[in-house]
């Protein structure tokens, strides 16, 4: 007998990326993929109580999922999800064998008492139960134990190891399971639920199933193509060839493959997921993703600040996700105190009653680029270039406030001889000629509020320049958005769309709050309006 079933979860776990909309079509498709390739649990979406739409994997009970149960479920079960804060088992109907099989109640560790009285309505209406604590290495072996003692009560048939911040190894996982093992009802099946931001998740769920071999029956979790909020999850078809090479399963790999042709890939161009350094950097300090996901937003922002940052907040805060927590700490951060009144002297003495010309790094300063040089001339213009000089432009100051471009072409602008303008967030190694304040510059209210076009114009502001002409400053499109190739690592994950609805936002607030009254205006062409 087969110790091992494998769950898919792909339309529940997925369903973060993209708001639990999948579309009807894709729903059907993957659901029809995954029966064919002979999975054991097909996990559908989740029970809430609110949050319903055409094409979500979302759902009030068992008859409104129905829609999308084949009449013939095959070798298939089907399973939602169900977390304890957001469904209540009043709404759920009796179970009928013509829907969903299985549900899989989740929930907080300080959750667990109340959640643990969820679980036996779940069982009582009929449903195959499975329990899934949030974050399985956030309870101590007492505390663990004890929990165990209650579920042996209910007699669930899975109760899972669930890797919520992708922060487990393999030490973890064998002390894990054999307190399990040892303490519970020997009915019940071991789950383990993997994410991958250590790049750990199929080895763990490989070495899930070899461990438990002879020891426990036990259901080993998946998404097709490894599809998840943040790092993802164990790729289904990867554990699923395992399972066929090394434990002699019959899972349909072909249709697998299958599902992530028709359907993953097309989705994958509308978000990401999978392993990067700042997921690693989570999985370490066991943070939700969320915090790395706001965190990244910011322009400067490094991995090793990711890191100070999570370090920062605390154990339990990282845990979930409190956004003016990560704000406030990222302000704290970055703006390192300096005195920059000398600095601000010297470029006032300079800049004062001069026509400036900003030069950002947009595709138009090449296309462009004439424009730009005839427009200097004309206004005998003082040039400041933003994170970089672009080729036929001279620039009288190169501007930097962000950590990465400082790293990557602060030596080459130092040496050039042209005076640097560095911000105090920045370790200013190349020993940049003007230092200015951070915290000077920046204004609270929007998520990149370390934009460095935004903050060369608060800088100006200070100074009493005759006017401002800006080139660069294109906004961003979905491809070919700058002058240099090599600064295209920025933003890379971002929509486009929301990001440059941003900066119009900060962009009219500085028109409307500047102290200066100089005029304003775009040289080369520009999604934005001032």
């Amino acid at each position: 007998m087969k110790h091992a079933k494998l769950l898919d979860c792909t339309l529940r776990d997925g369903a973060y990326l993209i708001d639990k909309k999948f579309g009807n079509e894709n729903i059907t498709g993957i659901i029809n993929g995954l029966k064919k390739a002979h999975i054991d649990f097909i996990e559908i979406g989740f029970f809430q109580n609110e949050g319903f739409g055409e094409g979500k994997t979302v759902f009030r009970n068992s008859q409104d999922a129905k829609r999308f149960i084949p009449k013939d479920k095959g070798e298939s079960k089907f399973t939602v999800l169900a977390d304890y804060s957001r469904y209540s088992v009043e709404n759920l109907d009796e179970c009928k064998g013509d829907s969903i099989d299985a549900i899989r109640e989740c929930f907080f560790k300080n959750e667990r008492n109340d959640a643990i009285e969820a679980c036996k309505v779940i069982k009582q209406k009929g449903y195959t139960l499975f329990i899934q604590p949030v974050d399985i290495l956030g309870y101590s072996d007492i505390e663990l134990i004890e929990f165990l003692n209650q579920v042996n009560t209910i007699e669930p048939y899975c109760l899972s190891i669930v890797d919520t911040f992708g922060s487990m190894y393999k030490e973890d996982l064998e002390r894990v399971f054999e307190i399990i093992n040892h303490n519970l009802t020997p009915t019940c099946r071991i789950g383990f639920h993997s994410h991958n931001n250590m790049q750990m998740s199929n080895a763990l769920s490989q070495e899930f199933l070899r461990m438990t071999l002879g020891k426990r029956e036990v259901v080993v979790d998946g998404t097709v193509a490894g599809m998840g909020r943040g790092a993802g999850n164990t790729p289904t078809e990867l554990i699923a060839q395992y399972m066929v090479d090394k434990l002699h399963y019959s899972y349909d790999i072909d249709a697998l493959l299958d599902i992530i042709d028709d359907y993953i890939e097309n989705i994958r161009t509308k978000c990401s997921w999978g392993y990067s350094t700042p997921y690693f950097v989570a999985g370490c300090y066991s943070a939700h993703v969320n915090n790395v996901t706001y965190l990244k937003k910011k322009n400067s922002i490094r991995s090793k600040d990711i890191r100070y940052i999570l370090n920062k907040i605390g154990a339990v805060p990282r845990k979930r996700y409190d956004y003016d927590l990560l704000e406030e700490t990222y302000m704290e951060y970055v703006s390192s105190e300096v005195d920059d009144s000398n600095a601000i002297k010297r470029l006032s003495d300079v800049l004062a009653d001069r026509n400036v010309v900003i030069v950002a790094p947009g595709i138009s300063v090449q296309k462009q680029k004439e424009e730009i040089k005839s427009y200097i001339s004309d206004k005998k213009a003082a040039v400041i270039s933003i994170n970089g000089i672009y080729d036929g432009i001279a620039s009288d100051f190169a501007y930097v406030s962000n950590a990465k471009r400082y790293e990557t072409f602060g030596k080459t602008l130092v040496e050039s001889g042209i005076p640097v303008i560095v911000t105090s967030n920045i370790d200013n190694k190349y020993n940049a000629e003007y230092v200015i304040s951070f915290k000077r510059l920046i204004k609270c209210g929007w998520i990149h509020v370390d934009n460095s076009g935004l903050m060369l114009l608060r800088l100006l502001d200070l100074f009493n320049v005759k006017s401002i002409a800006i080139a660069g400053l294109d906004g961003y499109g979905f491809s070919d958005n700058y002058a240099k190739g090599e600064m295209a690592f920025a933003n890379s994950d971002e929509n486009p769309i929301e990001l440059n609805s941003e900066i119009q936002s900060m962009l009219t607030d500085y028109i409307n709050t500047r102290k200066s009254e100089c005029s304003i205006s775009f040289i080369t062409d520009t999604r934005f309006q001032i």
